[in-house]
């Protein structure tokens, strides 16, 4: 009879609290600085979903370890839907390198939906003598190590993009960590890196203006931003696919009605023609995932880049 109360009880609180839900303002974490990329796409999507839900919707930035301190934050919030994590892949590269997260990655939190990718773009100085994929695979093998490339920091997403590159071709460049994107791309205009794979919105613009030559984008698909330039994996490297995504999680134990109502509301968000082209504009595609889908992503991305940094003896700050 216990049981059958019990399961009573389950039965009608769990859709009541997600009927309820939200009952005061939802806080967004976010675990870098104001004015990034995660903080705007937050901020831009923040004032249509509380005008959907009906409570505020407030950004708070929480920066530290490239993101870890927000995650952590959320991971120990509780779990009513009311304090949310948005990231970036910056989530699954800090669980493949750093073992002692002071949270479980995959347990921790609950995925609710990516609504965003961003490529990266790959781009040299016109000095470089390569027009292709192909040819810079070509060339750094003729020449290993003479070739060098800039990141925004040992661990950052194009530094894995970078190594991806250089473990399925076998190519040997020369790392040029730099403490951020804007500092990276300015080596690579001046010629002081050789390349970089760079966030398309940072990148284009010099290659349109032929201060550095696009060679390729970095997703297995051609971006809309840059429909006329082709994919590292059709010119030449079958197989490479890398983008940068963004996404919610919530504190394990957040029920699931709260967590496909949220899910429901961040699709809807994206397919306004508003929020699609303004995140277009910030180089960043619109996507729609199931939390199901989204927790896939995170566990793959999660082993295959801890089998990466084991390869290559990556480290993060």
């Amino acid at each position: 009879m216990l049981a059958t109360l019990v399961s009573l009880f389950l039965a009608w609180s769990s859709p009541a609290l997600g009927q309820s839900y939200p009952t005061k303002p939802v806080r967004i974490i976010i675990g870098f600085p104001p004015g990034g990329g995660t903080d705007k796409l937050a901020r831009l999507l923040s004032p249509k979903l509380t005008a959907n839900l009906g409570q505020s919707v407030i950004v708070d930035n929480r920066p530290g370890a490239g993101g870890v301190v927000g995650a952590d934050l959320v991971s120990k919030s509780a779990p009513d839907g009311h304090t949310m994590l948005v990231t970036t892949s910056a989530y699954v590269i800090s669980a493949a390198l750093d073992q002692k997260l002071p949270y479980d990655p995959i347990m921790g939190l609950v995925p609710v939906s990516m609504f965003a990718i961003s490529p990266s773009i790959v781009v040299v100085h016109p000095s470089l003598p390569v027009k292709s994929i192909k040819e810079l695979i070509a060339f750094a093998k003729v020449n290993p190590g003479r070739l060098n490339y800039g990141s925004s920091g040992n661990g950052t997403p194009y530094h894995i993009a970078t190594e991806m590159f250089k473990s399925m071709t076998g190519v040997n460049m020369v790392h040029v960590p730099y403490k951020g994107a804007a500092p990276a791309v300015f080596a690579a205009l001046t010629g002081e890196v050789a390349l970089i794979f760079a966030n398309i919105v940072s990148g284009l613009p010099h290659a349109k203006t032929g201060r550095l030559r696009a060679l390729a984008v970095t997703t297995a698909k051609r971006s809309p931003i840059a429909p006329g330039i082709p994919t590292i994996s059709e010119s030449g490297l079958p197989g490479y696919d890398f983008a940068t995504w963004f996404g919610m999680l919530a504190p394990a134990g957040t029920p699931t009605n709260i967590t496909q109502r949220l899910n429901s509301e961040l699709r809807q968000a994206v397919n306004t023609a508003e929020i699609r082209s303004a995140l277009l504009a910030d180089g960043a595609e619109p996507i729609e995932t199931t939390p199901e889908a989204f927790a896939q992503v995170i566990k793959s991305d999660i082993q295959r880049f801890t089998k990466l940094a084991k390869q290559v003896g990556m480290t993060i700050d």
